[in-house]
């Protein structure tokens, strides 16, 4: 019997990141991903069998190179301040260079996680324990406040998904001439959170000493 000619399973994987982030996952269908791949649905689901597992797989795809970035900078011997901002610096740009992702996690939340079986949640909880990493570091050395690494993790992560996942509502607003957000550049929103986290994060001695 012969085997489907090859075709990379990225293509197909890029294609369905599209479909999710306009549909949804209720909403993506996998003739659209075909057609948008170049495959015929026979391809597809030689590759992945269902849906579903393009679907998982595609984010256990995401959050483990997310946490790979992560990890390589809790490594390094930086302090911890210059760590935390380069970790807001790096997520950005990852949302930036994955556009889909803001608007599937969006979704994702809003359905409770319903399509995050146990594998892909235990890839999801590798990028805020990277962080954690970071975190338990500052505090170890009194340069960070007491505070639960998760809830750091997500004081900075929200703002990033909210801002990025918002730009079509922003470029509106701008159009319409309700807010004129033209100088919030995704660089100066990082600058801004980053600046942010800084006050957030910083052990009272390390306020007393920047007075």
């Amino acid at each position: 019997m012969a085997r489907p000619a090859k075709v990379s399973p990225d293509r197909i994987l890029a294609a369905a990141a599209a479909e999710f982030a306009a549909r949804g996952y209720a909403g993506a269908r996998v003739d659209r991903i075909a057609r948008r791949a170049r495959v015929n649905k026979a391809m597809l689901y030689y590759h992945f069998g269902s849906k579903q597992t393009i679907y998982r797989t595609l984010l256990r795809q995401v959050f483990a190179g997310a946490a790979a970035k992560l990890i390589a900078i809790a490594e390094t011997d930086r302090p911890t301040a210059d760590k935390i901002d380069q970790v807001i610096e790096t997520i950005a740009a990852f949302m930036a260079e994955h556009a889909f992702f803001p608007s599937i996690m969006l979704r994702e939340i809003a359905e409770g996680g319903a399509h995050l079986d146990p594998e892909t949640l235990k890839a999801l909880a590798s990028v805020p324990a990277a962080v954690a990493r970071i975190v338990h570091e500052g505090v170890r050395r009194k340069s960070v406040r007491a505070i639960h690494p998760v809830a750091a993790y997500f004081t900075m992560l929200a703002p990033l998904v909210m801002y990025l996942g918002g730009a079509p509502i922003r470029t509106e607003l701008t159009a319409q001439h309700l807010i004129d957000l033209t100088a919030l550049t995704p660089d100066r929103f990082v600058r801004e959170l980053q600046q942010s986290m800084r006050l957030a994060l910083a052990a009272p001695s390390a306020r007393r000493s920047s007075r």
